[in-house]
């Protein structure tokens, strides 16, 4: 079951999509769960790094348990999350709002120029 919902649709055979389609119709709350799982698979494989936020907010809306709380995780660290996931960015550099602590981290590590 698990891999029915974590594989690509196209890795699936013919009879595991017969499996997964009727036990989804037998299950709406594991359609939905489905859905939201397929939609997080394709955001690190496409490098989709803008769609974090509304996938969290589409997950929440949907009031699964399990997939809540795990969908709030990359909420600790948003900036990291969309940075990492986000093609031409280079390790290190950041696209948003940046934390004073950050800065000053940045410059303690920077070389003076006495």
């Amino acid at each position: 079951m698990t891999s029915w919902l974590t594989l690509h649709s196209t890795a699936l055979t013919e009879e595991d999509r017969a499996g997964l389609k009727e036990v989804l119709a037998r299950c709406p709350e594991l359609g939905k769960s489905a859905g939201h799982v397929r939609d997080f698979g394709e955001i690190p494989s496409d490098r989709l790094g803008s769609t974090p936020p509304a996938w969290i907010d589409a997950v929440d809306a949907s009031r699964l348990p399990g997939l809540t709380g795990f969908a709030l995780h990359p909420l600790r660290d948003l900036n990291a999350v969309t940075a990492g996931l986000t093609p031409g960015l280079e390790p290190g550099q950041h696209r948003g709002h940046r934390e004073p602590h950050q800065e000053d981290q940045e410059t303690a590590l920077r070389p003076s120029r006495t």
